[in-house]
């Protein structure tokens, strides 16, 4: 690893660990401390997704012409002046404002993150940076829940304060350490209007294979994050009894499992087709939603409920740490050399429009509609199995298992290792 790789990883558990300081609390701080009410809670979601699907687009063309790093450092200050802002907030309206700022500028990190991650890896390692990017957020944002948790004060709305304050120090400390990384040269599109704005994504949209990739990525997303604070915990209170305590202990067993289990499932999925791969996540993930469905309308004692709900939990993070090593390197090779940043923004904007939509129909099915709830969901994850089969089938070698194409390279004495990677890249 790299000194600019060893800089990016600090930098993802960085602003994980600042996250984690206000995520869990910022229906409590809305609606009880600021006592603006549960409604303002669902705008400030709804902000935060509006924010992240409206710059985007945006992030992508700036990504692809000026590099990651300028468009990563703009985002974080744009973050850290909506997380203090948010915590310095009493009124609706700066509220909202100052979601649509903290929300646009973590929307904007992630592609940024993800594009420096493929200039500073090659094909042989960079499913294990994506583990390690996936490993420390998780890690980050149980560390800095669990601290954040004892720091809170429900009575005191300076404590709440003192949080943001410390997640928009942590963005400000990350704009420190990537203001040092020195970034490979890669490819940059300065003078080709035609392939920026529409033109790129016209490019993108005829690449057939990404297409089906986004639309595998839409479903992954929308049966799986988009439920896990919405329609399952939902489901899990009102179908199964599940209490507030056991419903932190499950989301505990999620993260556990990712930490726990990342680097062995790593070895496992390394050398296996990245479309084999997704499709055992949808069969796994079939899985969890059966267990749900037990805890749920099983008729069992409120002890096995509880702990089918939390094996739910731990399933689901079973799978995501099979995905972390597999989706976004397969974004990188299916982009054309220097669309990288393009090809992540479209993805992470599949990715919230999933995020956005989920909670809004998991939610009430899961609290109200149990036995179609659960139907629904374990279809969506066996509809997973299917249309990664389907993509396996329109990705080249090079794409769907690298290992093995670099080994027929090597084996024919062919171009050289190096550049057939980047070839793909």
């Amino acid at each position: 690893m790299g000194a600019a790789m060893r800089r990016i990883h600090v930098g993802n558990a960085l602003s994980a660990f600042g996250l984690g300081f206000t995520v869990p609390y910022l229906y409590v701080y809305v609606a009880q401390v600021r006592g603006l009410g549960a409604m303002t809670v669902g705008l400030v979601l709804a902000v935060f997704a509006v924010a992240a699907l409206v710059v985007l687009p945006f992030a992508g063309r700036a990504i692809v012409r000026r590099g990651p790093l300028p468009v990563l450092l703009a985002a974080l200050v744009t973050a850290a002046v909506g997380s203090l802002s948010l915590g310095l907030a009493s009124s609706a309206a700066a509220v909202l404002l100052s979601a649509a700022s903290l929300g646009a500028g973590q929307a904007v990190m992630q592609p940024a993150l993800a594009t420096m991650i493929v200039d500073c890896s090659t094909a042989d390692t960079r499913s294990r940076a994506f583990a390690m990017q996936f490993f420390l957020q998780n890690l980050g944002l149980g560390v800095g829940g669990l601290i954040g948790g004892h720091l809170v004060d429900t009575s005191s709305a300076a404590s709440f304060t003192l949080l943001f304050a410390i997640e928009a120090a942590m963005f400000l400390l990350l704009v420190v350490v990537m203001a040092t990384v020195r970034m490979p040269h890669s490819p940059r599109i300065e003078d080709a209007p035609g392939r920026s704005g529409r033109g790129s994504w016209k490019q993108l949209m005829g690449n057939r294979a990404m297409v089906q990739l986004c639309v595998l990525g839409f479903v992954l997303f929308f049966a799986c994050y988009g439920q896990f604070e919405s329609g399952l915990s939902a489901y899990g209170v009102e179908a199964a009894g599940i209490s507030t305590s056991a419903l932190g202990t499950a989301l505990a067993a999620n993260t556990a499992m990712i930490v726990v289990a990342q680097f062995a499932v790593l070895k496992f999925v390394e050398r296996r087709r990245r479309s084999r791969v997704i499709a055992a996540v949808g069969l796994l993930w079939a899985v969890a939603w059966a267990v749900a469905g037990y805890a749920g309308l099983g008729h069992g004692s409120r002890e096995m409920a509880t702990a089918a709900f939390v094996s739910t939990y731990a399933l689901f993070g079973l799978g995501e740490a099979m995905l972390s090593p597999t989706v976004a390197p397969l974004v990188a090779d299916l982009a054309p050399e220097g669309m990288a940043g393009q090809y992540n923004s479209a993805f992470a904007l599949v990715k919230q429009l999933a995020l956005a939509v989920g909670p809004a129909v998991g939610g009430p099915m899961g609290a109200s509609l149990h036995a179609p709830y659960v139907v629904t969901f374990l279809l969506f994850s066996l509809g997973i199995s299917v249309l990664a089969v389907r993509l396996g089938r329109r990705l080249t070698p090079a794409q769907d298992q690298p290992w093995a194409a670099k080994s027929r390279v090597v084996a024919q004495g062919g171009a050289s290792v190096t550049g057939h990677a980047r070839a793909h890249a």
